[in-house]
């Protein structure tokens, strides 16, 4: 049997992207000159063609099921050739909702884990719906009614939900309309296609408050004959009082370069703002982060300013971010802590994608916090004093608060500071809370401070100390977070998990930094995980190995693409993954292993799994090999050799002292060779180290 292998053709797309530039994903490096631009732009979407172009031989790797296809989303390739690839899914043809996933690659293309969302199977029994999409529709359109949305027609699409624990066939209801704050919405409504029960429901047009000018006389690019459109492509136009979410309104255009008078009599002056605010956003994901503007194509965004019957809200165009009071306000909404906000939403969904509800939800909303909070301390505007407030200056609740405050989110009134099981109950400007709490702590640390001259006291939740690591350490760690290991129904527990795995990648395991990420976390009482800072052993008894039974797929082992599988062309020990070498019929190498350490007082540390073989070969003569291996610092050590001679169909388990690796860590490794003809299979299941 000829099995799949990616890691030399895609070991050639990371050498491409890799030769292209650093500009992909040179977290905090300096952007490349201009000149290399394009180049960067070009091989970004080179290696998304090439991952394209290996979907199907991934998706084998991965294990998917028969009927799903593999979508490339994005590919990030880091400094040292290391990849991650974002994918979503199809089956059958149908769109697959919360069937994203995140593939993570050495720099030869082995698959080192896998981050998935929700649950792995996207598979449904039946693609033909019990209830009528008209019927669907209906309770789309009842559902933005409720939501007080003047709404057009509905419209639906037939899709496989698998956000949740169990895959199911489902409509995506898209109303469209306005809500009752004037502010447009793309009200989505996930209706159970054979019970009519909706599953999930969020708007793609995520909203936000502000009223006012802020950022003064400031510089801003424009091209000749005066318009407001920048060097990379952000523009900014006047919707000329249309509400509609689709509406391109009309560029600003000047007779001077010289734009709006400051105040709202002038239609330029919030058009200033909006502009401001973009081009500032692109340039801190490009300068400080290494993303080439909100979808990482090097093109910007575009603003649209709006003035209707003495209310005037500005809003995000690209993923359709808006922002407003719907009070009749005569005052601009564009501060630059929330233009922010709103264009790194579009940052969100071109990465993880996280919906709009539940935990997830409170994570997209706190995304645009930090980001927000970033791009004000990078721009720097004397006119708008960097802080942890957000939008401090549009008084929107009349008193001089602010909308949102880091230190302490429950100042709000609403807001909640710690994690709790609850939390995703909550509107997700509320149930951001949390990590916005989070952020603050990891970059300012607890206790009371005066910064900028305003005063902050960060409370947390475990009564501890946390010591910070510094803001632009934090954001990049976040930023990382978000980009590579989040996806669409990340929760908090995924959260803690890929900021410690970021901080890892970026400063080591043992870095005060990934130290304070994972002490931030504990104070707003996200629970610890499996993944730490530095080596702790785990405890005496059980199993050392992370994924020992290989049902997670490729999680927690490194090495070749493709061996462990679900592929019914051999039979597991247990449930549906095993390990499976060779099978190929032609030369090849694979291996598999994970580092473990073993506890100085172990009473009997041992290392033992299940096998079965079989063979095409005949004779005596042994072919193919497999050695079952113990790498501690340069020495390896073969503990068992399998060979085609002798080999048995039948599952057994096999098991060998360890008692001389106390106190160390070492690597279990399973390496396959494998002549150029007639295949031989070693199966290996249910692995186990343990301190005895």
């Amino acid at each position: 049997m000829n099995r799949l292998r990616t890691g030399l053709a895609f070991g050639a797309l990371v050498a491409v992207v890799a030769a292209s530039g650093q500009g992909i994903t040179a977290f905090g490096a300096a952007s490349p000159p201009p000149d290399k631009a394009q180049g960067i732009q070009a091989a970004h979407s080179l290696a998304v063609s090439s991952a394209q172009s290996l979907a199907v031989s991934a998706g084998q790797a991965l294990g998917i099921g028969v009927g799903e296809k593999l979508v490339v989303k994005d590919v990030i390739a880091d400094q040292d050739g290391s990849t991650h690839v974002r994918y979503n899914r199809t089956f059958n043809g149908l769109r697959v909702i919360g069937g994203d996933l995140v593939s993570h690659r050495d720099k030869s293309g082995n698959v080192k884990s896998v981050s998935w969302n929700a649950s792995h199977v996207v598979a449904v029994p039946s693609t033909t719906p019990k209830i009528g999409l008209a019927s669907a529709q209906a309770a789309g359109g009842r559902l933005a009614s409720s939501a007080q949305r003047t709404t057009s027609a509905s419209k639906g699409e037939l899709v496989v939900y698998a956000g949740g624990a169990t895959p199911k066939l489902a409509y995506d209801v898209l109303t469209e309309g306005i809500r009752a704050d004037q502010t447009p919405s793309k009200l989505h409504t996930i209706v159970d296609a054979d019970t009519g029960a909706t599953l999930e429901s969020f708007d793609e047009i995520e909203n936000g408050t502000g009223n006012g000018i802020f950022v003064g006389t400031v510089a801003i690019g424009t091209t000749a004959g005066y318009s407001m459109r920048d060097a990379v492509g952000d523009y900014t136009t006047d919707l000329n009082g249309s509400t509609s979410a689709t509406a391109a309104g009309t560029t600003f255009t000047d007779a001077d370069d010289i734009w709006g008078n400051g105040a709202v009599s002038d239609r330029a002056s919030a058009g200033v703002d909006a502009h401001y605010g973009a081009g500032k956003t692109f340039d801190y994901f490009k300068n400080v982060l290494g993303r080439n503007g909100i979808w990482n194509t090097g093109v910007g965004a575009r603003s649209r300013v709006h003035y209707g019957n003495a209310y005037v809200n500005a809003f995000w165009d690209g993923t359709q971010m808006t922002y407003g009071d719907g009070a009749g306000n005569t005052h601009p909404l564009v501060e630059l802590d929330v233009a922010g906000h709103e264009m790194s939403h579009g940052v969100t969904e071109a990465t993880a994608g996280l919906v709009y509800t539940g935990d997830a939800g409170g994570l997209n909303e706190a995304n645009s916090d930090i980001f927000g909070t970033s791009v004000e301390w990078y721009a720097n505007n004397a006119s708008d004093t960097p802080d942890y407030l957000i939008g401090e200056e549009i008084n929107i609740n009349g008193n001089g608060t602010p909308l949102r405050y880091m230190d302490q989110p429950s100042k709000d009134g609403a807001s909640k500071d710690c994690w709790s099981s609850t939390l995703g109950s909550l509107d997700p400007h509320y149930s951001s809370g949390p990590l916005n709490h989070w952020f603050y702590l990891a970059s300012e640390g607890s206790g009371a401070k005066v910064i900028n001259g305003v005063s902050y006291n960060g409370p947390t939740c475990n009564a501890s100390t946390v010591t910070p690591i510094g803001r632009d350490a934090a954001a990049k760690i976040w930023y990382r977070t978000l980009s590579t290991y989040l996806t669409s129904n990340s929760n908090y527990a995924a959260a803690r998990t890929g900021a410690i795995k970021s901080a890892k990648d970026l400063y080591g395991a043992a870095s005060t930094q990934c130290a304070g990420i994972e002490a931030s976390f504990s104070a707003i009482a996200v629970p610890a995980g499996a993944e730490t800072c530095g080596i702790t052993p785990p405890p005496v008894g059980g199993n050392l190995l992370l994924n020992p039974g290989f049902e997670s797929g490729a999680v927690n082992w490194t090495g070749s693409a493709g061996p462990i599988t679900t592929d019914a062309g051999r039979p597991a020990h247990a449930g549906s993954w095993k390990m499976w070498l060779g099978g190929n019929g032609v030369t090849a190498t694979e291996t598999e292993s994970q580092s473990v350490t073993i506890s100085s007082t172990a009473a009997a540390p041992k290392l033992s799994y299940w096998i079965r073989t079989d063979t095409a070969e005949s004779g005596t003569t042994a072919y193919d090999t497999m050695q079952v291996q113990v790498v501690s610092g340069t020495t390896t050590s073969t503990v068992a050799t399998y060979t085609n001679v002798g080999t048995s169909a039948t599952y057994s388990q096999k098991t060998f002292d360890l008692s001389a690796y106390k106190g160390k860590t070492i690597s279990v490794k399973f390496l396959m060779n494998e002549d150029s003809s007639l295949q031989t299979s070693f199966v290996v299941d249910d692995t186990l180290v343990t301190n005895g």
